[in-house]
């Protein structure tokens, strides 16, 4: 996993608790804003039918606006792709890849999360 997501100015830190993880639907999204000294960082939290928790820096590298800014709908119904509402370029939702449309030849910056034993969504290493 690349670190991209540590080089924006309001990165948070390793540690922080972003959301609880009964807050994010099983097969759904939950779009977070942290916000900390250095400003606001707009995170995108993904739960899978599997079980898998994965988190994507909310900004659509085509224009960087949220992927759920005209609408909460990014997953799709096979859980297999992220959609920008904005422009409906597409992402490969375990890693974050373009795959079609105005998301080919980039990526979304993917930031690692987990559930610690208090049932929190925390930022990982």
């Amino acid at each position: 996993m690349t670190q991209a997501w540590k080089q924006y100015r309001s990165a948070p830190e390793v540690g922080t608790r972003v959301a609880r993880l009964e807050e994010l639907p099983r097969h759904g999204t939950l779009s977070v804003s942290l916000t900390g000294e250095k400003g606001s960082f707009p995170l995108l939290l993904v739960h899978l039918d599997d079980g898998s928790l994965l988190a994507y820096v909310n900004a659509c590298p085509h224009q960087y606006l949220p992927l759920d800014q005209r609408g909460k709908r990014v997953l799709s119904q096979d859980g297999e792709q992220l959609r920008c509402t904005n422009h409906e370029a597409s992402f490969a939702t375990r890693t974050g890849e373009g795959v079609a449309g105005l998301g080919l030849d980039c990526a979304l910056d993917p930031v690692p999360v987990h559930a610690d034993d208090q049932g929190w969504l925390v930022i990982g290493e």
